[in-house]
């Protein structure tokens, strides 16, 4: 199992930090979107200040961007890089998609699928773009007429170039075993990992035999980590994350978070979170999680229990852990992984 670093904001980037994490031993570093800053900018600044870190987005929102927009920053950072960018790309959810980008939501499968279809055609550069979806066409149908296909001026890197898949929902998840080079999890653990080797397992029955194989997929997750000698005071740093997720990230009968918790046998603590956090009251949210549904997606407690944690992962399908922490938590799980 391999270690990565999630760095939530890019003012925690700094040249220093990123030497350090370099110098630990840590495979890789991964950055967000949401809707504030952007995930590329930072990881620009992570590659120049690196020499052996592979950079991921975790993730590109596809609502941001064109297919050929998004195509032409993964060539690009791959360049930069030398072969170690990974472009982690997602939906998002009906509230940003609509809300932020004032992008439709509708139908996010489909629209997915377009979506690697289009980007892969543009990093493969064997053939000029033209596409004709449901939701993307190019050359564009009923302009001036004078659009026409076009194959990128740029010579990737990397023709393959991974392009992963953030998913929750077990459609999701199944569609990242068939048409990506991995799956970016979250509140993965081994509660749920049966549940979506199952998904897994149906993806890669469809998934195409010019694709990497099923045996090079990666499953990258992102886990809250805590290192304290009392796991209840660990666990309380995690419990207002989970609370955000769970109870505001969403709308109430839309939450995605929410419904992986409830598959893990919580419904009644998330029903009970979502409430509160619509209501206002958030402290009160966060004082409603159980430690044992923290302990199901975080790494909490004194490191000898990380250490233990860390070994009930491996026989999960995740591959790498990107840990969400301060650099003494990354720290921590380095050495006891070690």
């Amino acid at each position: 199992m391999k270690i990565g670093y999630n760095i939530p904001a890019p003012q925690m980037i700094t040249a220093d930090v990123v030497r350090e994490i370099e110098a630990m031993g840590v495979d890789s570093v991964w950055v967000p979107e949401a809707y504030g800053y952007d995930c590329l900018t930072p990881l620009t600044w992570v590659a120049a200040h690196s020499t052996r870190l592979r950079i991921g987005s975790a993730i590109v929102q596809m609502a941001a961007r064109t297919p050929t927009a998004t195509a032409m920053a993964a060539m690009t950072l791959d360049q930069f890089s030398q072969g170690r960018f990974s472009l982690g790309l997602g939906a998002s959810g009906p509230q940003v998609v609509e809300g932020w980008y004032g992008q439709p939501y509708a139908r996010p499968l489909a629209r997915t699928r377009e979506y690697f279809d289009i980007v892969r055609t543009v990093v493969a550069r064997e053939v000029p773009l033209e596409y004709h979806g449901e939701f993307y066409s190019h050359p564009y149908v009923g302009g001036t007429g004078l659009g026409k296909p076009l194959k990128s001026i740029a010579h990737p890197l990397r023709a393959d170039q991974p392009v992963l898949l953030a998913a929750e929902g077990p459609k999701n998840v199944a569609l990242s075993a068939e048409i990506a080079d991995g799956w970016i999890a979250m509140l993965l653990g081994p509660g749920n990992d049966a549940y979506y080797r199952g998904c897994l397992d149906e993806g890669f029955a469809l998934r195409n035999a010019e694709r990497r194989p099923a045996e090079e997929f990666e499953v990258i997750t992102t886990m809250p980590v805590v290192v304290d000698d009392d796991v209840e005071t660990a666990a309380d740093s995690v419990r207002e994350y989970l609370a955000l997720y769970v109870g505001g990230m969403g709308a109430r009968g839309k939450n995605f978070h929410y419904d992986v918790m409830a598959r893990l046998g919580y419904e009644e603590v998330a029903e009970k979170v979502q409430v509160l956090f619509l209501d206002g009251r958030k402290k009160e949210a966060a004082a409603a999680i159980p430690t044992a549904m923290v302990e199901e997606v975080a790494l909490v407690g004194p490191p000898a229990k990380i250490r233990d944690d860390l070994q009930a992962l491996e026989s999960t399908v995740t591959t790498t852990v990107a840990v969400l922490g301060d650099l003494h938590a990354l720290r921590t799980v380095v050495e006891c992984r070690s």
